[in-house]
C-alpha cells in the first residue's frame, strides 16, 4: 500500500475515539448479555433504524495494481483491537459498501467473488490481489436496530509508469534526516501481510535504481543502515516484498522519500544580519522608508521560525496606522537552512516616525534574539557645492579604478606584506595548502615539481599531498576529509583526466566545496592546466566553476614568477608575512621535458 493506514484525519480522529470509548463503556457497564438496550443507554440519543450518522470520509489509501492491499475500518481505534468483539457482542453488527469511482450508489460488496479475491476478517477489508476496478469509496457501517455508524476511505488503485517500480502520481511520505548522523531506514507498512517468523526477499531501490551496500551505506534485509548520510544519499527509496501466503505469491510495494537537512550539530538561535549596529539607514522626510529585517535560521526539527517587527514596543499585529504595510519573503536551501525577510514599509516619512523605536525579534525553539534599526536623517545639500563634490569624486573613482585595474595584483600583494594578517596564527590548521589532482605523468609532473617547488620553496608554504603525505594502511576516504579540514586553501588542478579519474578527484572537490560553503573555514582555488570542455557534466565541478575564479596555466608564458598566474595565485593563497620569501624579479623555471 503506498500511503499508510495509520494516517488519521485530524478532525475525525477525536471523534472517532469518542465513538470507540462510548462502546466500550457500554460493555463494561452493561456488559454483553444486556444486548443492545443497554448499549443505546450509554450512547447519544437514539437514531431511527433507517437513518445513519455518517462520520464523512476518512483518508486516502493507494495501492498498485494487482498487489495486495487491505482496509482497516477506522471506526476501531488501533489501540483497541477489542472494541470489534465488544461490539459484535452487544449486537453491533459491521458491514461493508462501496461507491464506484465517479458515481454516487453505495453498493453491498461482493465477496463471493470466483476468485475470492476480496475479503473481510474482522474489521480489516483485503484484496489479494488489487485491480483497476476496485477504485472507489468503500464504507464501514456499524449498525444495530436503534444506533447506526459509517465512514468512508477511499481507495485508488494505480499502475506503476512503464519502465519504473513506482508511480509518479504517488506523493510517498518523508522522512528527515540530519547531515552526517547515522540513521536507520525500514521498509514500512509490511507487518501482517505474511506470518512474522517468516522472511521473504525484499529488495531495495533508490530512485528506482537497485542500492548497492558500501562503507556509507548497507543494507541489511529489511532495513538501510547510513553509517554517516550525505547530500547524495537523498531520494525515493523503494522497498518491494515478494511474499507467499495460501500457495499464492504476492507483492508489496513501498516508497519513503529520505530528505537531507541541516546537520544537528548546529543548533543556533536566530542571526539577525539586517538590521545590524554598523550599519545606519539613512530616511528621507515624506519619502516612502522600507526597513528590512532579515533573519538566517539553521535548520531545526521540528522547529517553528518567527519575525516581527515592533514600533515603540508594540507588535505589527496592533499596527493601526495606513501608511505602514508588512512584506514577507523567505529563501530555503538545498538543507532547509532558510532566510526570512521581512520589510517593514513606511509611507511619507515623518519627523515623528524618525524618533520611534524600530525593533526586529525572531525566534526559534532555542530562543529569541532582537536588534534594533538605527536610523539617520538626511540634510539638504547646496547644488553647487554638490555638483562639484560629485565631479571630483567621480574623477577620483575613475582614476582609482584605472589604477586598480591594471595593478591591482600588484596592490594586494604589497598590501599583504607590509599590513595583512597572519592567518596561520590562531586558526588551528596543519597545511597551508592542498593539492587535488588528477593521478597521471603529465599532472603529477606539473604538481610535483613546478607548483608544489614554487608553493614551498619560493612562497615559504606547506602543502599537503595525499600521495606523499597520507600513511599507508588508511581508509582513503577517512584520510583525504581530515586532510582537507586541517588545510586552509584547496588547489584543484582542472584537466580533462581530471573529470575521468574517478572518486577521490571529485570527493576532494566537494568536501572543498561543501566546507567552504558551510563553514569558509577552507576556500577553494581552481587552477586549470588544461582547457576542460565537458565540466557542466560534473554537478560539483560546475558548481564552482559558476562561483569562483578560474586561474589559468598558460604554459611557457606562465614560467616566470612575474607573470600574472603566479601572482593570482598568490593573491588567493593564505596571508602568511613570517615564511613569505620576496621572489626574485629575473627569475624563471621550466617544465621538465
Amino acid at each position: 500500500m503506498v500511503h499508510s493506514q495509520n494516517k488519521r484525519s485530524v478532525i475525525l480522529y477525536p471523534a472517532l475515539q469518542m465513538v470507540s470509548s462510548v462502546l466500550v463503556l457500554c460493555v463494561l457497564c452493561a456488559g454483553a448479555s444486556t444486548g443492545s438496550s443497554s448499549l443505546a443507554a450509554g450512547l447519544t440519543a437514539p437514531r431511527p433504524a433507517d437513518s445513519c450518522y455518517d462520520w464523512g470520509t476518512y483518508g486516502t489509501m493507494q495501492v498498485y495494481e494487482g498487489e495486495t492491499g487491505r482496509l482497516s475500518c477506522p471506526l476501531f481505534s488501533n489501540t483497541m483491537k477489542y472494541n470489534y468483539s465488544a461490539a459484535q457482542a452487544t449486537g453491533l453488527t459491521l458491514v461493508w459498501y462501496w461507491t464506484r469511482q465517479n458515481q454516487d450508489l453505495e453498493e453491498p460488496i461482493n465477496f463471493r467473488l470466483k476468485d475470492h479475491r476480496i475479503s473481510k476478517e474482522r474489521d480489516i477489508l483485503w484484496f489479494r490481489p488489487t485491480s483497476v476496478n476496485d477504485t472507489g469509496a468503500y464504507i464501514c457501517m456499524l449498525r444495530n436496530n436503534t444506533h447506526c455508524y459509517k465512514i468512508a476511505v477511499p481507495l485508488i488503485v494505480l499502475q506503476k509508469d512503464p519502465g519504473s517500480c513506482v508511480s509518479s502520481h504517488v506523493q510517498p511520505d518523508s522522512i528527515m534526516i540530519p547531515l552526517e548522523q547515522d540513521e536507520e531506514l525500514s521498509c514500512p507498512d509490511i507487518e501482517g501481510y505474511y506470518p512474522a517468523q517468516e522472511k521473504p526477499p525484499i529488495m531495495w531501490y533508490r530512485n528506482c535504481l537497485p542500492v548497492e551496500s558500501y562503507s556509507e551505506r548497507q543494507v541489511v534485509y529489511n532495513k538501510i543502515h547510513f553509517n554517516i548520510i550525505r547530500t547524495t544519499h537523498a531520494g525515493n527509496y523503494t522497498c518491494i516484498v515478494n511474499y507467499t501466503a495460501n500457495g499464492t505469491t504476492s507483492t508489496l510495494t513501498r516508497t519513503i522519500f529520505v530528505k537531507v537537512v541541516g546537520s544537528s550539530v548546529l543548533q543556533k538561535k536566530p542571526v539577525i544580519h539586517n538590521p545590524n549596529d554598523q550599519r545606519h539607514i539613512i530616511v528621507k522626510l515624506g519619502a516612502l522608508t522600507n526597513l528590512s529585517c532579515q533573519v538566517f535560521f539553521h535548520f531545526l526539527m521540528n522547529s517553528e521560525t518567527e519575525v516581527w517587527w515592533t514600533i515603540d514596543g508594540k507588535r505589527e499585529e496592533a499596527f493601526t496606522d495606513p501608511r505602514v504595510h508588512i512584506y514577507t519573503s523567505v529563501e530555503s536551501t538545498e538543507l532547509e537552512d532558510k532566510t526570512i525577510t521581512k520589510t517593514l514599509q513606511i509611507k511619507e516619512f515623518s519627523l515623528q516616525d524618525v524618533k520611534r523605536n524600530y525593533t526586529c525579534f525572531a525566534r526559534n525553539v532555542l530562543g529569541e534574539v532582537n536588534r534594533q534599526a538605527n536610523l539617520t536623517l538626511t540634510t539638504p545639500i547646496p547644488t553647487v557645492e554638490l555638483a562639484c563634490g560629485l565631479g571630483v569624486t567621480l574623477f577620483l573613482m575613475i582614476s582609482l579604478f584605472i589604477v586598480y585595474h591594471v595593478y591591482w595584483l600588484e596592490l594586494v600583494l604589497l598590501y599583504r606584506a607590509h599590513f595583512g594578517t597572519d592567518e596561520t596564527v590562531t586558526d588551528g590548521k596543519e597545511y597551508d595548502i592542498y593539492i587535488s589532482y588528477a593521478r597521471n605523468a603529465e599532472e603529477e609532473e606539473f604538481v610535483l615539481l613546478t607548483l608544489r617547488s614554487v608553493l614551498e620553496n619560493e612562497f615559504g608554504y606547506k602543502v599537503c599531498i595525499f600521495d606523499r603525505d597520507s600513511l599507508p594502511g588508511g581508509t582513503i576516504t577517512d584520510e583525504t576529509l581530515g586532510f582537507i579540514r586541517r588545510s586552509r586553501r584547496l588547489i584543484v588542478v582542472l584537466s580533462p583526466n581530471y573529470l575521468r579519474q574517478g572518486t577521490q578527484a571529485l570527493l576532494e572537490l566537494k568536501a572543498g566545496l561543501d566546507n567552504m560553503a558551510q563553514s569558509g573555514s577552507v576556500r577553494v582555488i581552481l587552477v586549470q592546466f588544461r582547457p576542460v570542455k565537458a565540466a557542466g557534466q560534473v554537478k560539483e565541478l560546475k558548481r564552482a566553476r559558476a562561483a569562483l575564479t578560474v586561474i589559468k596555466w598558460k604554459g611557457e608564458k606562465s614560467t616566470d614568477l612575474r607573470c600574472r598566474f603566479w601572482k593570482q595565485l598568490h593573491v588567493a593563497l593564505p596571508v602568511k608575512r613570517k615564511l613569505t620569501r620576496e621572489t626574485t624579479p629575473q627569475k624563471r623555471f621550466f617544465l621538465l621535458a
